[in-house]
């Protein structure tokens, strides 16, 4: 009987790329079905064989520590570094927060200042 092993919506190509490398590499038989044309139904990857179960977890457990590690590695960029690198789009957004803020706290301040 076929057994669901990991579900594939919202992960990035290279991820599911990178699943299908690892179960291919140990050997463990797969079928995957996919999220159909709108994305709604269930992609995922299924075992077709319930005695691989153990070993797949255990890689896919391996691979999603060694994936951590390596997101960890990486370098985060500061608010201040992407203002600099973007200061066009950080000013739109800004005004845009600040517009956004006037027009939903202008009539509790007209109404406060009004009494």
């Amino acid at each position: 009987m076929a057994h669901l092993l990991y579900r594939l919506n919202q992960l990035p190509e290279d991820e599911i790329i990178e699943i299908r490398q690892l179960l291919d590499d140990a050997g463990i038989e797969y079928y995957e079905t996919s999220g159909g044309n709108w994305g709604i139904s269930l992609a995922a990857i299924w075992l077709h064989d319930d005695s691989q179960l153990e070993e797949a977890k255990e890689h896919l457990e391996k691979y999603h520590r060694y994936r951590a590690e390596a997101a960890r590695q990486q370098p985060v960029e500061s608010w201040w570094s992407h203002a600099r690198r973007r200061p066009i789009k950080v000013l739109a957004f800004s005004a845009l927060i600040a517009a956004l803020f006037y027009l939903l706290l202008a009539p509790f301040v007209a109404m406060m200042t009004s009494a």
